[in-house]
């Protein structure tokens, strides 16, 4: 079968991004979102937003780059605890065992904080970061040992959407190289898949077009895919109660477009969440 998740990160990081999961999630398009145990807004969703969301698939968003940490990991953190390492410092600190000690205290912390409030079904993390090889090693056993069965991987077949605007322009460029490292670290990670009794995505799509998130981006990117397949594209999506217009809000106004159903349901893909009957993929 082929079969689409359309995943909202960044839950729970501010009212807004909260607000925006359970109005995507009441239109039916968006059926998962992965939850920052660290957020500001933490707490509402998990009392105000997942009861309203019968159904919503809720993940773990691990999160060692924005906010503050949940432990004292001072190679993680400055001095008043806050994150404070860029995804390169983390690639090369990730060879550290002191460090990769930080990484699992701070992950077990985040886990353990969100399975104490709701159920779980999935893990991804904020930017990416535990796609980093020895990272995603440590992230695999914590799946195993908390019994969360399905982990994202990052491969993005790269595929070109229609519009000068979204390659003329700064993001593009740096959006390839993101594809270059993810897919690369993607082959070296699927063979802790493999034997795991973990679930995993076949595709990722929406890294080539970070920032530029919208509905054309995910039917492109799915017309590219061929054969049966579980694809996840990630966005952040984000509501305002003003004018305000920017990257956030177009990821959720993609959700509330009616023709984007059509459009999939055309291509023969379902449209589903990360409990798909726990099958291997």
């Amino acid at each position: 079968m082929k079969r689409f998740i359309l995943n909202a990160d960044d839950f729970g990081m501010t009212e807004a991004y909260n607000k925006a999961v359970l109005e995507a999630y009441d239109k039916g398009i968006l059926k998962s979102a992965s939850i920052c145990a660290n957020g500001d807004a933490f707490e509402q969703a998990v009392n105000d937003i997942i009861p309203k969301c019968k159904g919503l698939s809720v993940g773990v968003h691990l999160n060692i780059i924005e906010g503050k940490s949940l432990t004292k990991c001072l190679r993680l953190t400055d001095c008043d605890g806050y994150f404070n390492n860029g995804y390169i410092s983390i690639i090369k600190k990730s060879f550290s065992k002191e460090f990769l000690s930080e990484v699992e205290s701070e992950f077990r912390a985040q886990i353990e904080k969100i399975l104490s409030m709701t159920k779980v079904d999935h893990i991804d993390s904020h930017v990416h970061t535990h796609a980093i090889p020895n990272i995603f090693k440590l992230v695999v056993k914590l799946a195993k040992e908390y019994k969360i069965p399905y982990l994202r991987t990052q491969y993005e077949k790269p595929y070109l959407v229609p519009s000068l605007s979204k390659h003329l322009n700064t993001k593009y460029p740096v959006n390839i190289l993101k594809i270059l490292l993810l897919n690369t670290f993607t082959l070296f990670n699927k063979k802790y898949i493999i034997g795991s009794g973990l679930v995993t995505n076949d595709y990722l799509i929406g890294v080539g077009y970070t920032g530029m998130m919208d509905s054309a981006t995910i039917e492109y990117g799915l017309k590219r895919l061929q054969g049966d397949f579980v694809a996840e594209a990630l966005i952040h999506p984000c509501c305002y109660d003003a004018d305000i217009k920017d990257s956030h809000h177009y990821e959720f106004m993609l959700t509330q477009n009616d023709n984007l159903k059509d459009k999939i349901d055309m291509l023969g893909i379902s449209v589903t969440n990360h409990c798909f009957d726990n099958e291997q993929v």
